[in-house]
């Protein structure tokens, strides 16, 4: 049986090169994943007073959809050393109201990546800070932190480097395996 992987792009951005490289994750996963990409740039910002008023439309699509995940990718840049708003806000927005987590015991996995050196190290980190409370089982092993993300792709959007991609196919194999150990 498939398994329901929800896929979260930190970068807003057309032509993300962090949503290039989810899309190329994508493709290198081995069988018996499925992908949803998860739009978090239309999320209001998690006001708790919502939740006791009309509930935005956008908020209740977002956590049925992430309701029926197995497991969940985020693949997110760095920003000033941190997560970018739009990811922190989809996890504020998933984790409420109180109780009603749709976080809660789904296994993850996080690749950040950046045209710098550090891929996104920063924003890796913080993103396991938020992960630790909301009860998700982050994948230790293999870490992605991609540098140099802008010289990675020809222009359609394929990784043009063998040993990147076949690094990518270790992280997704073992994303797999870690979905199935915490299954």
């Amino acid at each position: 049986m498939s398994k329901h992987v929800a896929v979260i792009v930190g970068s807003l951005r057309e032509g993300s090169y962090n949503r290039k490289l989810a899309q190329a994750l994508v493709g290198l996963a081995p069988d018996g994943l499925e992908f949803t990409f998860v739009g978090t740039g239309d999320l209001p910002l998690y006001n708790p007073d919502l939740d006791e008023a009309v509930v935005p439309e956008a908020w209740v699509r977002f956590r049925k959809c992430m309701g029926r995940a197995d497991a969940v990718l985020f693949v997110t840049p760095e920003y000033n050393r941190s997560l970018p708003a739009n990811v922190k806000n989809a996890l504020d927005v998933g984790s409420r109201p109180y109780g009603s987590s749709v976080w809660d015991g789904k296994p993850a996995a996080i690749v950040t990546g950046s045209p710098g050196g550090i891929g996104g190290f920063g924003a890796n980190h913080h993103l396991r800070q938020s992960l630790v409370f909301l009860n998700m089982p982050a994948m230790q092993q293999p870490e992605a932190y991609v540098g140099g993300l802008h010289d990675l792709f020809d222009e359609q959007g394929n990784i043009t480097n063998d040993g990147t991609k076949d690094f990518l196919r270790g992280v997704m194999k073992g994303f797999a395996a870690w979905i199935d150990k915490l299954s």
